[in-house]
């Protein structure tokens, strides 16, 4: 799932990369790979997740590529504008509110940036919820894409 999310990110060397609820670390290991001159940076809530995935990614971290953080998405630790790409990988549905995380995505996002949500068949997430969801946390130009392994929702800012 996180290699099909980041192809449809258009992830580039230079970019700067947040992913929001990381988990283990997976995500934010493939999206370093893919921005050797870029920066990853990433969110969860979950304290051991924040552990797992420091110790996935521990050379990229001490290599200053890649940054992790405890926290929310309600409240997203960097300046308005500080990302060209977002993502998020079966975290929404947990969200306290889904239109205030994606404002919040929206506004660390630079003016032509991007956010993939994608979510795997047992995120229980259905694809009819995803536009409006979007649209109303400000995002534009959505397009639902949805496979066997799940839904991919893009949109711009």
């Amino acid at each position: 799932m996180a290699e099909w999310v980041l192809s449809e990110l258009d992830v580039e060397p230079t970019d700067h990369v947040i992913e929001i609820g990381f988990g283990p670390g997976i995500g934010i290991q493939s999206a370093a790979a893919r921005t050797p001159d870029g920066f990853v940076a990433g969110v969860d809530y979950s304290e051991v997740m924040v552990e797992l995935a420091l110790n996935q990614n521990a050379e990229d971290v001490e290599a200053g590529n890649v940054e992790l953080r405890f926290g929310s998405v309600d409240d997203l630790p960097y300046e308005d504008g500080t990302f060209d790409l977002a993502f998020s990988i079966n975290s929404m549905q947990v969200w306290p509110n889904p239109i205030e995380g994606l404002e919040e995505i929206r506004r660390v996002l630079k003016p032509s940036g991007r956010v993939v949500l994608g979510f795997t068949p047992s995120a229980g997430q259905s694809s009819d919820e995803l536009q409006p969801l979007l649209s109303d946390g400000g995002f534009d130009n959505i397009r639902i894409e949805e496979k066997e392994m799940g839904i991919c929702a893009i949109a711009s800012k």
